[in-house]
């Protein structure tokens, strides 16, 4: 499927292994592909994302997210979720946290420590990073999404389209940042006439 990914497309893709990388992450998730489409500076989806006022409300969209990871990746809905059932997944992190640190319950650590990389012979570290589940079905939403407007290739307006599609927490900060499917399809092609692919 790659192969059908445009240029920007393929930027993104390995945007969000490089956030992976750096944040230590055993798995490439579906917030890293949404921190890759906020860094670019060309493109569909960043001129999209632009016109939507995004630019200035990064710093906002990373405490959101970082506040999801702290929380286990679990997205406010999970939460209200948990809440229905009695279970207060503040206490929990707060329990959690005064236990075993600040962060104990962060989601997406390869061993638990934070580090995210595998000892090899030698003492050397070696740091593959694999799409998590999520991220890999974004991925092939994406191709649903550019197959329901008729395109042949896979930009990365279709990747950010995938992720507003998709419930969780990349589609939660997106939505409370004012970024939406309608929002998105509105900006790039005014809207009419398009489907929303699922």
């Amino acid at each position: 499927m790659f192969e059908r990914f445009t240029k920007d497309a393929r930027a993104v893709v390995l945007g969000a292994v490089d956030h992976a990388e750096r944040s230590r992450a055993a798995m490439v998730d579906e917030e890293h592909l949404l921190l890759a489409l906020l860094d670019r500076e060309a493109g569909r989806a960043a001129f999209a994302l632009d016109a939507l006022g995004l630019a200035e409300q990064r710093g906002s969209m990373e405490r959101s997210l970082a506040e999801a990871h702290r929380r286990g990746g679990l997205s406010r809905a999970d939460a209200e979720a948990l809440s229905g059932l009695g279970i207060d997944l503040t206490e929990i992190v707060s329990r959690g946290e005064e236990v075993h640190g600040v962060g104990a319950l962060e989601s997406g650590r390869e061993d638990g420590k934070g580090d995210g990389k595998k000892k090899v012979r030698g003492g050397r570290w070696a740091g593959h990073r694999p799409f998590a589940p999520g991220a890999k079905q974004l991925l092939a939403q994406s191709l649903r999404v550019a197959l329901a407007h008729r395109h042949r290739h896979i930009g990365d307006e279709h990747l950010l389209l995938a992720l507003t599609a998709r419930p969780g927490v990349a589609a939660e900060v997106l939505a409370d940042h004012g970024v939406t499917y309608m929002a998105v399809e509105r900006v790039l092609w005014g809207g009419e006439g398009q489907a929303k692919a699922g």
